[in-house]
Parts: C-alpha cells; sequence; structure tokens
C-alpha cells in the first residue's frame, strides 16, 4: 500500500488563517475535486469578521461545509443563505456566477468561532456552462450511517451504502467521519481515486500515521483500514478525474481561452451583480 501525503499551504487572508491543500504540486486533484480549502478552528474577536467580498465563479460547483460556526452567502441569482454546521451547500457556477460570504450580521459584534471546509468540483465539459444555480441541504436531510464506533455522514455522492440528496455531475464521494477511541473503517474500493483528511485526532492507515490537518492520497485499488487509537474526525472524498482543467483565481475550465475571456468579462462589469451585496467586488489578483 502507498500514501502521498499533502501538507498544504498555510495562506494568511488578511487576519483570517487557512490551510490550501488542492491543488497541491504533485496531485492537482483528487476525483473531480480540484481544490480544498480548510479554515479554522479560529476565534474572532468582537468586530472581527470574515468578508469575503462579491467574486466570480465559472465552469466549476463549490461545496462549502462548516463544523463551527456560521456563514451568509448570497450571490446574483438572489439566494441569502445562513450556512450553519452540518448542512451541505452547494453552488454550481457554471456559465457564471458572482457570490459573496460574510459573517452574519447579528453575530459581527460578538465573539464567534470558524472551522470549515470548501471544496471546488469541476464539471463535465459539456456542463461547463450550464446555468448557475444553489442548493442548499439542511442537517437533518443528510444521511448517516452508524457502525459501532463509527459515525459516517454521507454528504455529497454515494459511500458505504448510502446516498446523499445533493444533485451531482459525476462519479464522487465526500463523507464526514467519526470514530471512537479502537474504532476502525474499511475503505471502499468504488472510486478509482480517494484521499482522506484528518481534522482532529489522530489515525493510522497501515504504516502511515496521521496526527495533524493533513491530506492522505491512497493509490488506486488498495486495501485500505483506518484505526484511531483515541479517536478521530476526518473528511473521505475522491471519485473519477475529469481531465486536466485550468485554473485562475476563482475560475475552473478545460478551455484556458475560456478563462481569458471570464477575466475579461469581470474586468469589464459584465457579471451580474448581487442583491443587497452590490458596492464591494475583489479584484483580479495582478490588476
Amino acid at each position: 500500500m502507498a500514501t502521498k501525503l499533502i501538507e498544504g499551504q498555510v495562506r494568511d487572508l488578511g487576519g483570517f488563517s487557512l490551510r490550501r491543500v488542492l491543488p497541491a504540486p504533485d496531485y492537482r486533484a483528487v476525483g473531480p475535486f480540484v481544490f480544498f480549502d480548510h479554515f479554522g478552528p479560529e476565534t474572532f474577536g468582537p468586530g472581527q469578521n470574515l468578508d469575503v467580498r462579491p467574486h466570480p465563479h465559472i465552469g466549476l460547483a463549490t461545496v462549502t461545509y462548516l463544523l463551527q460556526g456560521s456563514i451568509d452567502h448570497r450571490d446574483s441569482l438572489g439566494f441569502h443563505q445562513t450556512i450553519t454546521p452540518g448542512a451541505i451547500n452547494w453552488m454550481t457556477a457554471g456559465k457564471g456566477i458572482v457570490h459573496s460570504e460574510r459573517t452574519p450580521a447579528e453575530l459581527r459584534k460578538r465573539e464567534k468561532r470558524i472551522h470549515g471546509i470548501q471544496l471546488w468540483v469541476a464539471l463535465p465539459e459539456e456542463n461547463e456552462e450550464d446555468e448557475p444555480a444553489f442548493f442548499h441541504h439542511p442537517q437533518d436531510s443528510i444521511p448517516i450511517v452508524a457502525r459501532k464506533g463509527v459515525t459516517l455522514r454521507v454528504l455529497v455522492g454515494s459511500a458505504f451504502g448510502a446516498e446523499s440528496p445533493v444533485e451531482i455531475y459525476s462519479p464522487m464521494f465526500y463523507v464526514d467521519a467519526s470514530l471512537e477511541s479502537g474504532a476502525t473503517l474499511q475503505l471502499e474500493k468504488a472510486y478509482s481515486e480517494r484521499a482522506l483528511f484528518l481534522l482532529t485526532g489522530s489515525v493510522s492507515v497501515g504504516e502511515q500515521v496521521l496526527a495533524e490537518p493533513r491530506m492522505l492520497v491512497f493509490e488506486k485499488d488498495d486495501d485500505l483500514v483506518i484505526r484511531t487509537d483515541l479517536g478521530a474526525r476526518f473528511v473521505l472524498l475522491g471519485g473519477e478525474p475529469l481531465g486536466p482543467r485550468t485554473l485562475f483565481w476563482n475560475f475552473v475550465s478545460s478551455n484556458p481561452e475560456r478563462i481569458a475571456q471570464a477575466k475579461r468579462d469581470w474586468t469589464e462589469r459584465k457579471f451580474p451583480l448581487i442583491p443587497g451585496d452590490e458596492e464591494e467586488r475583489a479584484a483580479i489578483p495582478g490588476e
């Protein structure tokens, strides 16, 4: 059995740090997942808030999952959704969408905690120019698989005999796994690319031991048993790859010329505005 450890890079976003795990030099993607950001756990003081200004996306779907805290999502379709722990929020950018992510108004003057993961999923070529859409799936709609010492929440796709309600475009899985002390979990071989990202605790897979928030990427068809002595929480993800994609800023596409067009459209203010968040906008890096 062979595994690849991805440590990721810590980035400071102006008082707010995150670990960017994908894309990595040796792994541009795991299945259709082309981007993986882990943020927190972090405490924000009164007046210290998350403010990701309006910015555009094309050719991908964003998947936001919180373990602690809450975030207000607004987008150019008019959706305003407070994202809370345990829910899955899937936004299909398709041919183009603009959204912002901010601390909710009622929390901005209070101390608060934030901890979560944001993923980007590449879309099949035939869906890259689909109409944009946003879907919120509350915590109680996510299926749970319970085994001895193991709790699995199937967030996206199919795994461990359960299927998420999230509509997807290609084969994939994304699971929130909690293991009690001494528990084990055998990872299915249903997908050609698979990975684990540790959130808390420690795990061992074969001779590889993981005790910090890092990612392990597994070789195809390996038999994998995940063990923990003291308990752990981690996410599992993967699926079938979709082929090379170009990533620039918030844009993903199989066609580099489409990226260039999106850059021009944002610069020329051709993307739609967000109702209720029209004043600010993010700048393209380097401009």
